[in-house]
């Protein structure tokens, strides 16, 4: 307290000594809170009278030159033009969007387009987390959605899509021309809920309606099992941020259980994050032998290159199929061409481009394509895709069509729908005569057998859960049968 005191006694002090010295000077010294308060009277004062000048003064102020974009005059006009003059009112941010939306789609490329805050939300929620729909990856091609494949176990491969199906319309509704993510947001919906897609099968003209049920999608990337006589078997259904600790998960587990060769199964997938097709590859290519290079546009390439560290050291092969695209070529490509390791299937999708995700202060995203990559041997894929070293179709009924459990099909029915049926009755060893699309006795007798088989109502009709029972028999048929899984076998018993 007593410091205190002398402080003030010392300040007064001063301030008296500072007066006393200014009226020595010829001048009265103003307190600084005083003065601060003048100067901002005059500055106020000044403001206006400038104001006043301005409004109602002969001159005109000087426009002050700035750096404009002129290049967006037009746009801006159009703004002005669609706000000032159009019959409805209208939202800013819906223009705003479609602006950015135009851009994109000027670009001619599939792969680059604008996310509203809700598309983006659910864009990353695809990579990161479970979601709820039918669970298939889909894109816009030449102004339709087609499916680039369904994820395992999802309601929408259990009901029979297939990489290249379009779907046309959504519960009644065309999607043709919309973008993927607004297709999206009509497909996707809360579990349990249901939705009608009109499919088009890939090389078919014609097309049909199915109602899939809506589930949880977790977005689980890795499923490994072991198979006969020390082969395991891994699925990578796609490249998310948890698939490389997923697949070591999944190694350890069969190394555990005595693997002795290894089937990297890659079918189906649609691909995903870059980091992740890069960190898997270092699994299986040798050190200092290149992954993936990435060329932007000026021709720079920069080399992902394998480090040291975990190496597969089993004999491997990797299957593909049409359904293999991006993160899951550039693994292919790679063990390869820098490992040497075989691939077996069909030829892999075509997509050998990379894309930059850019997200915006209010949610929104704008995903583009920022560079190509190549192989390791400096080979650009895109649109023409990996041949594999040993070619493999599955079974011819694997590529069936869809049949819509809604539709009744009974005696005297004739559809494509009746064929597709006959040919499913027939892969499964049943009876249903000639097949000719034609619902006869025979076919009737068929379907009561199946039905007989399977703890069903014998009906003969086929409609509901003997439809679904029957695509989903073929189904685990074609698995069981997998002869691309078994010509993987033959190779690593070499």
């Amino acid at each position: 307290m007593k410091v205190v005191k002398v402080l003030e006694n010392e300040k007064k002090e001063v301030e008296s000594q500072e007066t006393q010295t200014a009226q020595t000077n010829g001048y009265i010294r103003i307190r600084k809170f005083k003065f601060v308060m003048l100067i901002f009277v005059l500055v106020f004062a000044t403001a206006g009278v400038t104001t006043f000048a301005l409004a109602f003064g002969d001159d005109k102020p000087v426009k002050v030159a700035v750096n404009q974009r002129t290049e967006f005059n037009k746009l801006y006009d159009t703004y002005d033009q669609l706000k000032k003059n159009y019959y409805k009112d209208l939202n800013n941010d819906k223009l705003i969007n479609g602006a950015i939306n135009g851009m994109l789609d000027s670009l001619d490329d599939p792969y680059s387009d604008y996310m509203t805050k809700e598309e983006a939300a659910q864009f990353h929620e695809s990579i990161s987390s479970s979601f709820q729909g039918i669970g298939a990856e889909i894109q816009e091609k030449d102004g339709y959605i087609v499916v680039v494949s369904p994820i395992k176990g999802s309601p929408a491969e259990k009901i029979g899509l297939k990489p290249n199906d379009k779907i046309l319309a959504v519960d009644g509704k065309s999607i043709r021309g919309m973008s993927a993510n607004e297709a999206v947001l009509l497909i996707r919906g809360e579990k349990g809920s249901k939705v009608t897609l009109t499919i088009q099968k890939a090389g078919s003209s014609e097309s049909t309606k199915i109602t899939i049920t809506r589930d949880d999608i977790p977005v689980n990337t890795v499923y490994s099992e072991m198979l006969e006589n020390g082969v395991a078997k891994i699925q990578i259904t796609s490249f998310s941020e948890n698939t490389y600790n997923e697949l070591l998960n999944g190694l350890k587990d069969m190394e555990s259980k005595g693997m002795k060769s290894l089937i990297l199964d890659l079918r189906q997938n649609p691909g995903g994050l870059l980091d992740q097709a890069i960190k898997i590859s270092n699994l299986f290519v040798p050190e200092g032998k290149k992954i993936v290079q990435i060329e932007d546009k000026k021709g720079k390439r920069e080399e992902f290159v394998a480090e040291d560290g975990k190496k597969i050291n089993v004999p491997v092969a990797v299957i593909i199929d049409n359904g293999s695209a991006s993160a899951s070529e550039i693994l292919a490509a790679a063990v390869k061409e820098s490992a040497g390791i075989p691939l077996v299937g069909q030829k892999s999708f075509g997509k050998g481009t990379v894309q930059s995700a850019t997200d915006f202060k209010d949610g929104s995203n704008m995903k583009i394509t920022t560079a190509k990559w190549l192989t390791p041997d400096a080979n650009w894929i895109h649109q023409k895709g990996i041949k594999p070293d040993y070619e493999v179709s599955l079974p011819k009924y694997a590529d069936l069509p869809i049949i819509n459990p809604d539709t009744k099909i009974e005696m005297s029915s004739i559809s494509s729908d009746v064929k597709a049926a006959e040919e499913m009755l027939k892969a499964l060893g049943y009876n249903p005569g000639k097949v000719d699309g034609f619902f006869d006795q025979d076919t009737e007798a068929a379907v009561k057998e199946f039905q007989k088989k399977n703890n069903l109502k014998e009906t003969g009709v086929l409609q509901g859960e003997t439809t679904l029972q029957l695509m989903n028999q073929l189904r685990e048929d074609i698995v069981k049968n997998d002869t691309q899984v078994k010509k993987a076998i033959s190779i690593l018993k070499k």
